[in-house]
């Protein structure tokens, strides 16, 4: 949701963003979007989370603008305890400023799908040690058996992942990745991950004192971005796609401009902030490149290049802890 052409030059001002917000333009453009009555709690809310937020408040008035627009106008919530979206700050090396990006959470994607009338269900599972018992060699379904008890399951190891989803014609398909599949992906398309590295943390041949340097939240929260991959994957391929859903996703990491263009940033730019609430396990950031809308299967490899009143807790309950 860029604002047009005509606001760009208050955009790149070094005005304030509350000033920036109070243009009659600028206000133009939110309401025409959400509405009068919505957007003036939307302006209350953007400029108390960027003010709370020393991560955001270098970034152009304009990239925050679009991103908290694009995530209001999808009716999802900013909750960091929901996970449907997030906003984060990315460093423009190129430009020499900093942007804000718009972050699809894999509850976003199930709450768009949801709404689509057409899915019954949509869920992940986390496939221990013992629980994948292959492809029955008549369908060449793959098959599972889950242990009951929850104490037993959660001592052993994470082999794998299964997202599934069932739609209310019946229908129903699931996807089944091995965690090795799923680290090969994210050394590929990731910016941020490294296998090795990956491998190293585990073994804890990392030290304490450099571990702030492994903050993609591929590290931090692997099942969390698991999640993400393959419901997007699943979904993509084999689900009902509404025009709704396809936009998001299409939008998913990208920070747009003022003449609607996206571009799509990578994770080595990302502005690292010491201290702050890290997401929720469950509800992770992202830091994958969207693929085509009609595609959504697979993300750009790593090689590729981009071408393109309210208080703390209302900060908090906009853009989560960490945007």
């Amino acid at each position: 949701m860029a604002v047009g052409n005509s606001l760009t030059k208050s955009a790149t001002q070094k005005t304030s963003l509350t000033a920036y917000l109070n243009n009659d333009a600028v206000r133009s453009h939110i309401n025409g979007i959400i509405g009068s009555k919505r957007g003036t709690s939307f302006i209350t809310s953007l400029v108390s989370a960027v003010s709370a937020n020393p991560s955001l408040k270098e970034c152009t008035n304009s990239s925050l603008l679009s991103a908290a627009l694009l995530g209001e106008s999808l009716n999802l919530s900013p909750s960091a305890a929901l996970g449907q979206f997030w906003i984060i700050a990315y460093n423009n090396k190129k430009e020499g400023i900093r942007e804000a990006q718009f972050q699809l959470g894999a509850n976003g994607i199930k709450q768009l799908a949801m709404r689509t009338g057409q899915y019954k269900d949509i869920d992940f599972i986390e496939v221990h040690e013992g629980e994948y018992k292959g492809r029955d060699k008549y369908t060449g379904k793959q098959v599972f058996e889950f242990i009951e008890d929850e104490d037993e399951r959660e001592a052993l190891p994470v082999v794998g992942y299964m997202a599934y989803f069932e739609l209310t014609n019946g229908f129903r398909k699931s996807v089944y990745w091995t965690k090795r599949k799923m680290i090969e992906h994210a050394d590929r398309y990731s910016q941020a991950f490294s296998a090795d590295a990956y491998q190293k943390i585990q073994e804890g041949k990392i030290p304490a004192s450099d571990m702030w340097k492994y903050s993609s939240p591929w590290y931090t929260s692997f099942s969390g971005m698991a999640e993400k991959t393959l419901i997007k994957h699943l979904l993509s391929k084999y689900g009902i796609l509404s025009t709704e859903l396809v936009s998001a996703v299409d939008a998913d990491n990208a920070i747009i401009r003022e003449d609607g263009t996206r571009n799509y940033v990578e994770m080595e730019d990302t502005i690292v902030e010491t201290g702050k609430t890290e997401l929720p396990a469950e509800l992770p950031k992202t830091d994958e490149k969207p693929a085509e809308p009609e595609k959504v299967v697979e993300s750009t490899p790593k090689k590729a290049k981009a071408d393109s009143g309210a208080n703390n807790a209302a900060a908090a309950a906009l853009f989560g802890g960490n945007a």
